[in-house]
C-alpha cells in the first residue's frame, strides 16, 4: 500500500514491512464505475471522508441499520480514479466510505457521532500517518437536511470536545462517488492481520484514546 510511514523511525520500519506485505498480489482491476445512490425504498446514503477507508468500514458496519460500507473515491475532477492515482495525490479526491442505512433503525446524527469519535478532526489534509489532500477529513452532504444536522454536530461538538484544538473537518456538498477496487472493500475482513498491523503501526487508535479518551473501531 502506499501510504506515508509514521514518523517514528521504529514504526516508519514497522510500516514498510506491512506494505511490503500487504501490497496486493493480482491483476489489475478494470476502472471502477461511478456508484448510483440506493434505490431500495426508504434506504438514505451519508457519505465521510476519514483517512484511510479501511479503518472507516468498521465502526459504521457495525451499527444496527446500517445496510453496507463501500470504499471509494469522491470530491475531486478525476473520472475513474484509481487507487494509484489518488494515493499519489493530484486527483483532488479523498478516500471515503459511503454508507447506505435504514433511518428507521438509525440516524444521521448517529453516523455523524460516530464519524467524530473515529477521525482527529483537529488537522488539516492528514489523519494520522497518512499525509496529503487524500487523506483529508469531510462530511459529504447528500441534502440539506443532512447539511443542517451535520453543521448542528460540528457546532455542538465544538463546544463539548475534549481537546482545545479546534475542528477544522468541512463540510461540503456530496459529488460523484466512485467505488474503490474490489480488493479494498472489506479489508479489515478478508485480511484482519494485514489490516490491524497496518492500523496499529499508524497510531490511530493510540491518537483518537489521546483525544476522545477512547480508540472506537
Amino acid at each position: 500500500m502506499q501510504r506515508v510511514a509514521v514518523a517514528a523511525a521504529g514504526a516508519a520500519l514497522a510500516l514498510a514491512a506491512a506494505f511490503a506485505v500487504i501490497g496486493p498480489s493480482y491483476s489489475a482491476p478494470p476502472a471502477p464505475k461511478a456508484s448510483a445512490m440506493p434505490t431500495a425504498k426508504g434506504l438514505e446514503v451519508a457519505t465521510f471522508a476519514g483517512g484511510c477507508f479501511w479503518c472507516m468500514e468498521p465502526p459504521f458496519d457495525k451499527l444496527p441499520g446500517v445496510v453496507s460500507t463501500t470504499s471509494g473515491y469522491t470530491g475531486g475532477s478525476k473520472a475513474k480514479p484509481t487507487y494509484e492515482e489518488v494515493s499519489a495525490g493530484g486527483t483532488g479526491h479523498a478516500e471515503a466510505v459511503r454508507v447506505v442505512y435504514d433511518p428507521a433503525k438509525v440516524t444521521y446524527a448517529r453516523l455523524l457521532d460516530v464519524f467524530w469519535h473515529n477521525v482527529d478532526p483537529t488537522v488539516k489534509d492528514r489523519q494520522f500517518c497518512d499525509s496529503g489532500t487524500q487523506y483529508r477529513t469531510a462530511i459529504f452532504v447528500h441534502d440539506d437536511a443532512q447539511r443542517r444536522d451535520a453543521e448542528a454536530s460540528k457546532a455542538a461538538l465544538e463546544k463539548s470536545k475534549p481537546f482545545k484544538d479546534a475542528i477544522v473537518t468541512p463540510i461540503v456538498a456530496a459529488a460523484e462517488f466512485w467505488p474503490a477496487e474490489g480488493y479494498h472493500q472489506d479489508y479489515y475482513v478478508k485480511n484482519p492481520i494485514r489490516y490491524n498491523y497496518y492500523r496499529t503501526g499508524c497510531g490511530r487508535d493510540r491518537r483518537l484514546a489521546q483525544l476522545w479518551g477512547t480508540a472506537p473501531h
